[in-house]
């Protein structure tokens, strides 16, 4: 900044405090009596009264504007203070309760606009007598964009019982709101007490009740192997029981999230790193309730965030203070650079979960021969939301021959993609390219799978 704009810009800010923090506005009833003034003073004039009705409507406006502003109240009578939650789920409603004080004695009205950011639900202002004393203001409104979102002013606007001018001000309210991944899966997996998750009103495959690590002795019943029979306790009981195997805990789970340039395409509303990003903490509630182990890597063309691996519903929370802001990046991500870094942090098996995009598998040169030496030492599950454009072309009817040509390209895109997922699978890597709604209830199933295989 030079010397002269220096020497400028507090009256800048003079300025801009004025016509935008207390500057004076006329309300529509004086624009409105005003305009009505006209007709009067035309007829004096025409009577012959001269400029008399002329300057005696508006001397009546003036003596009323400066009563009517001198008993407006002052800026630093009028106290609001905000209260909302620390965090709320993307999509969720966020309920605000704005409290107004009034230390004026007499009664306002007011417009109050909340300093909401862009990617808020954008609002009408609330509008109200506001009497001596306090009132409580109440609105929703609802985020569309994860992340931490500052609301710093409420911009108010406030009128006397005369009602020709009205002030405007600038109130300080500072507040900071969390906007998380939409969490109900998560929520309703560790609400529940069944030995089933339910997702989207469907049943996820029961845990597993099979496995070699020993869990508890029980009743016999007819179901059960009779090579399980523990005879020991039956003789103590008189009656027969059995003993109860779970799959081995203290696996380790690794998450990977793609957040390069394909991640940040929407599906109905809803960009696939969020789709992927509630698929991930779904799975990693899952394995910690299971007794895994989770670790997890976000990345574009660079490492954004790694969480070692961690047991325990605590490490939930450790994992979700760590991702709930991440976006997509404008650039091409490089998977292989980040299963490198993982290969030199993540020693130890595990099953690692890759969240990408489809694309990105068949444009990597060098993708499929890393992805079989990866397999060497780890479990690999390959992730893809199906593209729905694919889909419908390829339902599409063949009504031109331009028709027929772009069914023919989705067609051979949809086979490189299947090409792709069977040449995987003949390496022993599974792949899952799944529509967005059944993403979540196709990892989980999957999880669940591999853990009572054992194949871990």
């Amino acid at each position: 900044m030079t010397t002269s704009l220096m020497r400028r810009w507090p009256r800048f800010r003079f300025l801009a405090r004025f016509f935008f923090d207390d500057f004076i506005l006329p309300t529509r009833r004086l624009i409105l009596l005003a305009l009505s003034g006209c007709p009067l003073a035309a007829l004096g004039y025409l009577l012959g009264w001269g400029y008399a009705v002329f300057w005696m409507v508006n001397g009546l406006l003036v003596i009323a504007s400066v009563i009517d502003l001198a008993s407006l109240p002052r800026r630093r009578e009028l106290i609001a203070v905000r209260e909302l939650p620390e965090q709320i789920d993307l999509g969720r409603a966020l309920p605000v309760c704005i409290r107004l004080e009034n230390r004026s004695g007499q009664l306002v009205w007011y417009e109050l606009l909340d300093d909401l950011p862009l990617s808020f639900d954008r609002l009408e202002p609330l509008a109200g007598e506001l009497p001596p004393g306090s009132v409580t203001v109440r609105y929703e409104t609802r985020a569309r964009e994860r992340g931490t979102y500052t609301l710093s002013h409420l911009y108010l606007r406030y009128r006397g019982s005369i009602g020709l001018w009205q002030k405007q001000a600038k109130l300080s309210c500072k507040q900071s709101v969390k906007v998380y991944p939409d969490l109900s899966a998560v929520r309703g997996y560790l609400n529940s007490l069944q030995e089933s998750l339910i997702v989207d009103g469907r049943k996820v495959m029961r845990r597993a009740t099979s496995g070699s690590e020993f869990h508890a002795i029980r009743d016999y019943v007819p179901d059960d192997d009779p090579r399980h029979i523990n005879w020991s306790a039956s003789a103590r009981t008189r009656r027969l029981m059995t003993n109860q195997y779970r799959p081995e805990q203290g696996k380790v789970v690794t998450i990977l999230l793609d957040c390069g340039r394909m991640m940040g395409v929407e599906l109905n509303g809803r960009t696939k790193l969020d789709l992927s990003l509630e698929a991930a903490l779904t799975l990693a509630a899952v394995a910690l309730r299971q007794g895994d182990q989770v670790a997890l890597l976000a990345f574009s063309h660079e490492t954004k965030v790694y969480v070692p691996p961690g047991r325990g519903l605590a490490h939930l929370h450790t994992l979700l203070d760590a991702v709930f802001d991440l976006q997509s990046d404008f650039v091409e991500s490089n998977p292989l650079q980040a299963l490198e870094y993982l290969f030199r942090q993540q020693k130890r098996r595990s099953l690692t979960v890759l969240f990408s995009d489809m694309e990105n598998y068949l444009l990597e040169d060098q993708m499929a021969a890393y992805l079989r030496r990866f397999r060497r030492s780890h479990l690999l599950l390959l992730l893809s939301l199906a593209d729905p454009l694919l889909h419908a072309w390829n339902k599409a009817e063949t009504v031109s021959s331009r028709l027929a040509y772009i069914k023919a390209l989705a067609q051979r895109f949809q086979l490189d993609r299947k090409a792709f997922q069977q040449n995987m699978i003949g390496a022993g890597i599974q792949v899952l390219d799944v529509p967005a709604d059944q993403l979540t209830l196709a990892v989980v199933n999957r999880y669940l799978e591999i853990k009572a295989r054992e194949a871990l």
